[in-house]
């Protein structure tokens, strides 16, 4: 049932932006935590899955302290397509965070798709999935490691944000930051 409708969601999303090459949220769809980050990156594009690459192996860290497996859990992003632009340095393509009208075409769809998963916990990675969740105010660094809840489609869930992985490789000094965050959201899901 809820595999259907996620399938179904998808479908519309691929006939909205059937221009674009897009990545779906991948895992259990019956799972209790849920992890949002802001949208997919080169790697993620190539292998049409959420969290691989460098912030993927953040992520297997991650679970590793809170005791879960990747296949327990259910992982998306705000944006299901990469958004890019070109480097000065390069002339590559690079990734850049989504825009506000990019976010704003994807949000409802999250929503959707929170309310087909329906899971115990929300897990923002970072600033972007924070503010499309609950409020395009909050920052990240002032409302990490805190449990926060939000009302979606009717129903009251709880967040938990977090830095987004990759904040860890690009800022090492969140590292204890990070993992402390990571120890209290054990205890917050244990109760």
């Amino acid at each position: 049932m809820k595999q259907k409708k996620l399938d179904d969601l998808n479908k519309r999303i691929r006939q909205q932006f059937n221009d674009k090459e897009l990545v779906f949220g991948d895992g259990s769809v019956n799972s209790l935590v849920m992890l949002i980050g802001e949208a997919p990156g080169a790697n993620e594009v190539k292998q049409k899955k959420p969290f691989v690459g460098q912030a993927g192996g953040q992520l297997k860290e991650f679970l590793s302290i809170l005791k879960l497996k990747r296949e327990d859990i259910y992982i998306t992003n705000v944006v299901k397509f990469r958004p890019t632009r070109i480097s000065k340095k390069t002339g590559k393509l690079i990734n850049r965070a989504p825009n506000k009208s990019e976010i704003n075409a994807f949000k409802e769809y999250l929503f959707e798709e929170i309310d087909i998963i329906k899971p115990k916990i929300i897990i923002p990675l970072g600033n972007v999935p924070l503010k499309a969740v609950i409020d395009s105010e909050l920052q990240i660094s002032k409302e990490h490691g805190k449990l926060l809840q939000a009302n979606i489609k009717g129903n009251i869930y709880k967040i938990y944000p977090l830095y987004h992985p990759a904040a860890v490789i690009y800022r090492r000094e969140l590292k204890k930051v990070y993992i402390e965050d990571l120890i209290k959201l054990k205890d917050t899901m244990l109760k």
